[in-house]
């Protein structure tokens, strides 16, 4: 009769890489599986990932690439569904991809064919994918879980939450997982923003503001962590992949370092040029290293703005010190607004690793982004995302 729930093995709340994999992985087992997203179509966080072309995993992923407070969680799942399992399906579904760098693979053509590629397993298995769904209401029962949307009713024995963290708001992320992780007595950790460019105040911000535009190479140092690749200055403060990783360790306050010739020994290599070129302007030498509006920077305000000949032994050793280990004060970040991830999340000690389930409360699994594991970037958190959402479909 009309107004009956729709009733199902497992319902997966949230459309994107975690939750379709969940549904497509217990769907395969012969579970009936429903999908519902509040959002008007699925996999808005894959389709827009990777400029359009999805960086859909990365070949070197370990345990070692993820952040959070219980390091040992995620390898359980991790070494169950690895990389390889994901290139599989890519790869029988003809979808042609390649590495970009340190093991980053990327659509070819456009990240729709990934999205596509998850549907379309997620039909074959006989999992059903809904849209403008949003949840108004959860409640547990003795048979399973009764879930109010506006689409109607749902009754289910697994409840699988699959909803994201807070970054990119206007892809439509909420803290609705949170909330379903607090009502179920779940501790959820302090969340923010993380791979975001960081803003800069003061004399950083005013020397730099109107090098919008500039990129280099550096390796960006904060709390033991060290990444090398580029920086690229922002009218507001800096971005680049080297800043998007380094910014998951950075809270306020902490000390932020960067080498500013990553590929050379700054003393060494002065010393060399004063020799070899001792009439040259020192900005006329770094220029040939980077950007030459940054060279000159330096030389207007950190460094002296003279022939190498004029520089004595301390003086060069002043200026390599601080070329290799130049201190940027970041004032804070960009916010959840760019950030490409979010920090903290539901507390994992009261999750499965092997199966991603609440130990609280039976038939009730996290997975992907809503719990607290945090990938590094370059593809880490999709495989998060399959791994995890593997997981609790082999057994949701």
């Amino acid at each position: 009769m009309a107004g009956d729930p729709i009733r199902c093995d497992v319902l997966v709340i949230g459309a994107g890489a975690a939750g379709l994999m969940c549904a497509l992985t217990a769907g395969q087992r012969g579970r009936i599986v429903q999908v519902i997203d509040h959002a008007n179509k699925p996999g808005k966080k894959i389709l827009m990932s990777g400029g359009g072309r999805c960086n859909f995993t990365n070949t070197g992923t370990t345990p070692a690439n993820f952040l959070s407070a219980n390091p040992h969680f995620c390898k359980s799942a991790l070494a169950r569904y690895a990389p390889a399992d994901f290139i599989d399906m890519v790869e029988r579904h003809r979808i042609a991809y390649h590495e970009k760098e340190l093991g980053q693979l990327f659509c070819d053509v456009s990240s729709k064919l990934i999205v596509r590629m998850l549907l379309d397993e997620c039909a074959a298995a006989g999992a059903q994918v809904r849209t403008d769904c949003a949840v108004e209401g959860i409640e547990r029962g003795a048979d399973g879980f009764r879930v109010r949307t506006g689409q109607g009713r749902f009754h289910c024995a697994s409840l699988v939450v699959a909803t994201g963290g807070l970054s990119i708001p206007s892809m439509g992320a909420s803290g609705f997982g949170y909330e379903v992780a607090r009502q179920f007595g779940h501790e959820v950790l302090p969340t923010r923003a993380g791979l975001v460019p960081l803003t800069l105040s003061g004399k950083h911000q005013q020397r730099f503001s109107d090098l919008s535009g500039v990129a280099l190479p550096v390796a960006a140092r904060c709390n033991g962590q060290d990444f090398r690749n580029f920086m690229l200055l922002t009218h507001r403060g800096i971005s680049g992949p080297a800043i998007l990783q380094v910014s998951s360790y950075w809270q306020p306050g902490d000390d932020l370092r960067l080498d500013l010739l990553p590929d050379r020994d700054a003393g060494d290599w002065l010393r060399t040029m004063k020799r070899e070129r001792g009439a040259s302007e020192l900005r006329t030498v770094l220029a040939e290293a980077m950007p030459k509006r940054m060279a000159q920077r330096l030389c207007e305000h950190w460094l002296p703005d003279r022939p190498l000949r004029q520089l004595d032994e301390r003086q060069l050793r002043d200026a390599a010190a601080l070329l290799g280990d130049f201190p940027l004060v970041a004032s804070g970040t960009e916010g959840y607004r760019t950030a490409e991830v979010t920090l903290g999340g539901v507390d994992t000690a009261a999750i499965s690793s092997s199966t991603m389930e609440s130990r609280r409360v039976p038939g009730l699994h996290f997975i992907g982004e809503v719990l607290d594991v945090t990938g590094w970037l370059g593809g880490y958190n999709f495989q998060w995302a399959w791994a995890s959402g593997h997981a609790a479909g082999q057994v949701a």
